[in-house]
């Protein structure tokens, strides 16, 4: 078929659901995007409508197939990990989608990390135990509503509940199963400890396919929605995560993959699962002989966000861009102030719910300057810890690519590479995951030889050096900035206790109508 043909990459963000459609040489030839509602009804809690997600699927895939002057050769899927949906018999959503952020299950994930058992889960499935994880959430369905627990006949994705609506098949893939906390990476299948502890069977569970599975078509009802013929290949996909090293490059080994948007992550694709023994890197699976290790981190453009917000209202509409002016005028270090920017609890590399932000450090003399660098500056040690539990697993990292919304930011760039203490190389753009969705479709479907021409397609458009000055006060602050966690551990656990902000058992979601 050539680089004529054309793949559309469908990606399910937590923010918004876009499809794009590249030619196999890698150009974006049509995009179209649908902002995703949060709803977020007690504190705690992050939900999002799935039917509305589906909508919106098919919306984003119709407008680019209209754009297109020729045929798509098939459709291929990246998705936000670790939702969770219940579904009855018949396929209608008993419970919203719950994504990622959603900390009710907190007490239940720190019960499950605080035994034995609890480690060797992380080393079995690969995926910590943590709130954000399907395993620790339907642990808590369990508990905290067992009537609807029990009435739930299949617990889903929400990739996995489009495909459905989609295709009328109920599978899952590899990816996105382990990332659920469920599945036994080492055997690519469901883990039966696992499975006792949320209460549910295998047969509640999608069917595992490869990443590069391929479903025959779609339904005529999808068929007609999307403009698509109804035999149009679908290639199963996987997580949004995996799928970023490709839309990066990042695809070889020595080579991670950082990306800091309103959150942040560090990947590097590994050519069989290994997990750090002491728990602190995720490693999911990315096709038969690539899997992705890294961690996220919950508090990336966030925490300028609400530096903006908290630090420098007076700054109006442009605050962003004034307050990397502003921070750039105070000194590396900022002064020996240091900020765990842990505003959204955090997860890499420690997966702990309860940890607070917290500045430290602070004197009469810092000013507004110091504490929005000591943010940034935040950001980039926690990625670096990250990095060091990565390095802890074995694996030799010899280059960082970087994108997301901070990139735009020459101080913020500078900062990263400082704090790393190695070069970061900046695409000319960031293409994402759903160029990842879009090129392993292409693998899939016989277009492309291998995934790995990602690093060919992507060109680097910068790299920046870290200064050696800097990078040796980063470097001796990177121990103080690592112990902070473990000395203030007592001082969250009584926070939760004592303050309003994370109930220990929030009040039950009702069941979506």
């Amino acid at each position: 078929m050539g680089e004529s043909a054309v793949m559309v990459g469908v990606d399910i963000g937590t923010t918004s659901t876009k499809a794009v459609a590249y030619d196999a040489g890698g150009r974006q030839l049509a995009a179209h995007s649908i902002g995703n509602p949060l709803d977020e009804p007690h504190p705690g809690y992050a939900e999002q409508d799935p039917r509305l997600l589906c909508d919106a699927v098919v919306s984003s895939i119709r407008a680019v197939v209209d754009e297109l002057p020729g045929p798509v050769a098939g459709l291929s899927f990246s998705t936000a990990m670790h939702s969770l949906i219940g579904l009855d018999a018949d396929g209608v959503p008993l419970t919203p989608s719950i994504i990622w952020a959603d900390s009710r299950a907190s007490t239940q994930a720190e019960r499950l990390r605080a035994v034995p058992s609890g480690l060797a889960l992380h080393r079995r499935t690969g995926t910590p135990v943590h709130p954000m994880a399907p395993l620790s959430k339907l642990v808590w369905f369990a508990e905290q509503q067992p009537k609807l627990h029990e009435r739930v006949a299949h617990w889903v994705g929400i990739k996995d509940y489009v495909l459905l609506r989609l295709t009328d098949a109920l599978v899952t893939d590899h990816s996105v199963a382990s990332a659920t906390g469920l599945l036994n990476i080492h055997r690519l299948a469901w883990d039966s400890e696992a499975l006792g502890l949320a209460g549910i069977t295998a047969e509640q569970l999608p069917r595992l396919v490869p990443t590069t599975h391929v479903l025959p078509g779609l339904t005529a009802d999808a068929a007609r929605a999307t403009g698509l013929p109804a035999d149009t290949p679908i290639v199963v996909g996987a997580g949004d995560g995996p799928l970023a090293n490709l839309g990066l490059g990042a695809v070889h080994p020595g080579e991670v993959a950082c990306s800091i948007g309103t959150s942040g992550a560090m990947r590097l694709v590994v050519e069989r699962p290994g997990v750090d023994p002491l728990g602190g890197v995720f490693c999911y699976a990315l096709t038969a002989d690539r899997w992705v290790v890294g961690g996220a981190i919950n508090n990336g453009g966030i925490v300028l966000q609400w530096a903006g917000d908290a630090l420098a209202p007076d700054l109006g509409g442009h605050a962003e861009e004034q307050l990397l002016d502003l921070a750039g005028h105070a000194p590396v270090g900022s002064g020996g102030l240091l900020m765990l920017p842990y505003l959204l609890s955090e997860r890499a590399p420690h997966w702990s719910a309860l940890p607070r932000g917290a500045y430290v450090g602070l004197t009469r003399g810092h000013r507004r300057e110091h504490l929005v660098r000591a943010a940034l500056e935040g950001v980039c040690q926690q990625l670096a810890l990250v990095l060091a539990a990565m390095r802890a697993t074995g694996n030799e990292v010899h280059e960082v690519r970087a994108g997301g919304g901070f990139a735009r930011s020459p101080l913020w760039r500078q900062i990263l590479a400082d704090v790393l203490g190695m070069p970061v190389r900046f695409p000319a753009r960031h293409e994402g995951s759903s160029f990842g969705a879009a090129l392993l479709g292409m693998q899939a479907l016989g277009l492309i030889s291998s995934i790995d021409v990602a690093a060919d397609l992507v060109k680097i458009d910068e790299t920046v050096r870290p200064d050696p000055a800097s990078a040796a006060t980063y470097a001796a602050l990177l121990p103080l900035f690592s112990e902070l966690h473990d000395a203030l551990a007592p001082t969250y656990a009584s926070l939760r206790r004592l303050a309003p902000g994370l109930p220990p058992e929030p009040p039950p979601t009702a069941p979506v109508p």
